[in-house]
């Protein structure tokens, strides 16, 4: 079954068409986003060949695929600890969502170590300024202590 959705994976990706916006290469403020042509004139809405073709039915990727991320893992967003229980670790991978803080997204990061889940969105998360100054002077206590 996992051969069969990175072979799926791997068909999507090679079929997802690229559709330019009209007027991308004459603007730099426009994003490279897909927006219907909507001028009385204009060449890509008449759909002329070498004007970019428009998204349509068949550009879409395969079902037991589409919404996948591209390592083959079902996305999870969590927003705190306890939505990391119940997780399949083998079909799922979490996505710490983007509103949690630096305390809590390090509790998610060390608790999903635990249970080994894949995080598709790890930051180095760095120990409060206090504990860090403690383990410090714990550590230079102990080099005092053996010599």
């Amino acid at each position: 079954m996992a051969d069969d959705k990175t072979r799926l994976i791997r068909a999507r990706n090679a079929q997802r068409g690229t559709f330019k916006r009209q007027g991308l290469s004459r603007k730099k403020r426009l994003e490279d986003t897909w927006r219907r042509p909507r001028g009385l004139q204009s060449k890509q809405r008449k759909q002329y060949r070498a004007k970019g073709s428009h998204p349509r039915p068949g550009f879409g990727s395969p079902k037991a695929v589409r919404g996948m991320h591209p390592s083959g893992f079902e996305e999870v967003i969590v927003f705190n600890v306890t939505d990391l229980e119940g997780l399949n670790t083998e079909v799922q991978a979490i996505r710490i969502s983007s509103t949690v803080g630096g305390r809590k997204r390090a509790a998610i990061q060390e608790k999903a170590d635990e249970i080994n889940v894949k995080i598709l969105n790890r930051k180095d998360t760095q120990k409060p300024v206090k504990e860090a100054e403690a383990e410090e002077t714990e550590k230079e206590e102990e080099v005092a202590d053996d010599e």
